[in-house]
């Protein structure tokens, strides 16, 4: 078990598209792991949260003889752990977000608040594939790109500005971004628009960036531009990575990152022909797969719990 033995917890990770649920026993077991479909309303912050209650309760119903004592909710965007405010999230449309506090009030447990991608880091760190390393920088590439850096061991977040390699400029003459700029990394290289633009360049609506790949394969000349451009938007982007900060490894993480090893591969390639007298990272997949996040949220939330004193409500969900 990852996770090894310790204080039970709830753990959440939010993303763009989907929300991943679970609640942790004493012994490390994940149970009732689950993925629903990410609340939205016209308040996305309080839909988010008030879903998260109501996940919690199912948990807790689900498995009765396990108490938790915290709760771990891991969400994307800028993000100031410390205030426990969602500052902005292109994908879920909030700005300034009390998050922390919603979620608290909705599950009724002390919540420990994380970025999804800086928690997965800090999963790989103790965890998975960045163990042994000092310097890392942890991607992940799904619904939107982002990042989390790690040097000599610890977060660097800059009050949550950090690792938004997502939003870093590809294409000065690319799409506009919902974040408002324009040629964003994640207009390009992100699953979504992998699967926006192919469906854009062919007219065929397609459910990801899988069946693009998949057509890319078979040679459909379409798919195969939308792939690659792609796949030489992040190699240019681990490039500038490996120039900027010099990490002895890049973990890439996220549900594009199961296209296999001839993407990372090609990646790579890409990632070479740019560099020269530059370190060079060892790429690795993450080892926690899609689950890096929700691990992430857990190990917080544990801490969170076992540095905060037990009350007489505790014990579970409200």
């Amino acid at each position: 078990m990852p996770l090894g033995a310790g204080t039970p917890v709830l753990a959440f990770d939010v993303g763009g598209t989907d929300t991943k649920s679970a609640l942790i026993d004493h012994s490390g077991r994940v149970l009732g792991l689950k993925r629903t479909p990410t609340a939205t309303g016209e308040d996305p912050a309080r839909a988010v949260a008030d879903s998260l209650g109501v996940l919690a309760r199912e948990l807790c119903a689900e498995f009765p003889d396990v108490h938790p004592r915290g709760a771990g909710v891991g969400v994307p965007g800028l993000v100031n752990e410390a205030a426990g405010i969602g500052v902005f999230a292109s994908n879920l449309g909030w700005r300034d977000a009390p998050i922390r506090d919603l979620a608290s009030e909705a599950i009724g447990l002390p919540v420990a608040f994380c970025h999804d991608v800086r928690a997965a880091g800090q999963a790989e760190l103790k965890l998975g594939a960045a163990r042994g390393f000092q310097s890392v920088v942890v991607l992940a590439i799904g619904t939107g790109i982002a990042g989390a850096i790690i040097v000599t061991g610890k977060p660097y977040a800059s009050d949550g500005f950090a690792g938004e390699f997502g939003h870093s400029l590809s294409d000065a003459q690319g799409e506009r971004c919902p974040c408002g700029a324009i040629g964003c990394l994640e207009t390009i290289a992100s699953a979504g628009a992998i699967a926006r633009r192919y469906a854009a360049a062919t007219g065929v609506a397609v459910s990801g960036a899988k069946e693009v790949f998949v057509a890319a394969e078979g040679g459909d000349p379409a798919a195969r531009l939308v792939w690659d451009n792609g796949v030489n938007a992040l190699g240019d982007e681990l490039a500038r990575i490996a120039a900027m900060l010099a990490p002895q490894a890049i973990v890439i993480g996220g549900g594009l990152s199961q296209a296999g090893p001839r993407y990372l591969s090609a990646v790579e390639a890409r990632m070479d022909s740019r560099l020269s007298f530059h370190r060079r990272p060892q790429v690795l997949h993450a080892t926690l797969g899609d689950d890096g996040g929700l691990f992430g949220t857990a190990l917080a939330a544990r801490e969170l719990a076992d540095a905060t004193p037990l009350r007489e409500s505790d014990g579970g969900c409200l």
